[in-house]
Formats: structure tokens, C-alpha cells, sequence
């Protein structure tokens, strides 16, 4: 990833942790080691939800947002074919998007996940929309 996406990442992982959790419930464990496990209850709050929605559409996003400067790396002579295939490869890609998931679906403020909304509802180009995410950490401003 370019050092543009790489630092979207360092902004999200400056917000905080956060672990979701998830119950299962096993009438009977003696029958079948659990192949009888109950319903697995979604315990995250509604900010989580959305929270997480927005993680996971944007994580893509970014991604390809980070092939596209490599492939401009490319076109310009700054990076060499072999690093380009590489440095984007599917499973690097899908690497990265999952890291990127991960590091994003930390505690947030409402504030934070609505940024999170609507740069993935309104950017629909790169720099934009890494321009948007980087509002993240803003510090609220007063309303009058």
C-alpha cells in the first residue's frame, strides 16, 4: 500500500481498540460436541453495526485505491513490473483489505463512523475519498 493508505490505517489504529463479542448457546454438548449449538446472538450495539458495515465496504475501496498508485508507481517509471505484480497480487490485496477491516472496526466516537458513512456513500474517487477518511480524527467544532 502507498504511505497515503498506510497512514489512513495509522489514523483508524489511533482511535482504540475493541473487541466484539458473540454468545453460542449449546442445549446439550453431550449430543454431537456441539452439533446442536444454538442461535449465535449479535451483541454489538447499533454504532457497532454501522460501524462495521462501513469497515467493510471502505476496506476494498482502499485497497484498490493503493493498486491504483502502484500502477501509476508503474506507469512512471518508479516501480519496476515484478514489484508491481508483487505488491499486488490477490492474496496481498486480500491482505490488505483485511487489515485494513480489522484496524478500522475499533471503538469509534458517532461522530468517527459517520465520517466512515459518508465518505463511503459520497467518494466515489480516490483521492477524495482518502482526502474524506483523513477528517476522521477531526475534532468536533462547536454548533452555535
Amino acid at each position: 500500500m502507498n504511505a497515503r493508505c498506510l497512514a489512513m490505517v495509522a489514523l483508524l489504529v489511533a482511535c482504540g481498540g475493541h473487541e466484539k463479542s458473540a454468545t453460542t448457546t449449546d442445549p446439550d454438548p453431550q449430543l454431537g460436541g456441539g452439533a446442536l449449538a444454538g442461535v449465535v446472538q449479535d451483541t454489538r450495539s447499533p454504532i457497532e453495526k454501522r460501524r462495521d458495515v462501513a469497515c467493510a465496504a471502505l476496506g476494498p475501496r482502499v485497497t484498490k485505491c493503493a493498486v491504483d498508485d502502484a500502477r501509476a508507481e508503474l506507469a512512471a517509471g518508479r516501480m519496476t513490473k515484478p514489484d508491481f505484480e508483487a505488491n499486488t497480487a490477490r492474496a496481498i490485496q486480500d491482505k490488505n483489505t483485511e487489515e485494513f477491516v480489522a484496524k478500522c472496526e475499533v471503538q469509534l466516537s458517532s461522530r468517527q463512523v459517520r465520517v466512515l458513512e459518508v465518505c463511503r456513500q459520497d467518494e466515489t474517487e480516490c483521492a477524495p475519498l482518502l482526502d474524506c477518511l483523513g477528517h476522521i480524527n477531526d475534532k468536533p467544532t462547536a454548533r452555535r
